[in-house]
């Protein structure tokens, strides 16, 4: 899995760092998000895509690796 996030498009709801704080956190200043970890290990997974589908600003994107 390699996750990518647009920090144009978010809009610092925060909903990523609660689900997934391993992979996701915020800039203290505007909220934007930040990734922590492009390549989360397997157990991060479901996670990472409940975060990616909640994001009210779809900034998060996932995409599997074969």
């Amino acid at each position: 899995m390699k996750v990518t996030v647009d920090e144009d498009k978010c809009c610092g709801a925060g909903q990523c760092v609660l689900i997934a704080p391993e992979v996701f956190d915020q800039r203290e200043d505007d909220g934007v998000v930040i990734l922590l970890e492009p390549e989360p290990g397997a157990d991060q997974h479901v996670l990472v895509r409940e975060a990616a589908a909640v994001c009210p600003a779809a900034a998060i994107e996932v995409s599997e690796e074969a």
